[in-house]
């Protein structure tokens, strides 16, 4: 599995970013109103990402450590504030991998079409009442998609596997 391209992601971004904006200008009198708490779901998701690569990254390095002690013969040692924990199972990594994969690629969308709303809200700020509260949304809409994508990649670095020297 290879690593996602970052070149990749920004192009879906500005891709869509261009999409949204010409859909969001064509229809905007018709779309319901944006609300500030709408895209609030990415950033639980990044945020829980974020810990489970802190968490995973930790449960990895613990079982690296091991495998280097079991091969020396030494007893492995515990750090202060380490836990002994299961070894990590192939599949949860592989898992991971994925879901931090689809999440940088869904990140990286609603970036775009939240930037795109962002831009069309930002050149009617001064004619449209509602265009100040659609303003707002979008820029909590791009602000919690990029911590999207942050959060997976950070995932999707964690699951990685340093092959052993």
């Amino acid at each position: 599995m290879r690593p996602v391209p970052r070149r990749d992601l920004a192009v879906v971004a500005v891709g869509l970013a261009v999409a949204g904006w010409l859909v969001v200008r064509a229809f905007y009198g018709d779309l319901p109103a944006f609300h500030w708490w709408q895209p609030v779901p990415l950033a639980l998701l990044a945020v829980a990402e974020a810990l489970g690569a802190r968490s995973l990254r930790a449960r990895l390095t613990t079982d690296r450590d091991r495998r280097r002690a079991a091969r020396s013969g030494e007893a492995a040692a515990l750090q202060p504030g380490q836990r002994s924990a299961d070894p990590v199972e192939p599949m949860l990594v592989a898992r991971l991998a994925v879901l931090a994969q689809a999440s940088a690629w869904a990140g990286a969308a609603f970036a775009g079409l939240w930037t795109g709303t962002l831009v069309h809200a930002l050149t009617r700020l001064g004619r449209l009442t509602a265009a100040t509260g659609d303003a707002v949304a979008a820029g909590v809409g791009v602000a919690c998609s990029l911590a999207l994508v942050a959060g997976a990649l950070r995932l999707e670095q964690a699951c990685r596997v340093e092959p052993d020297e």
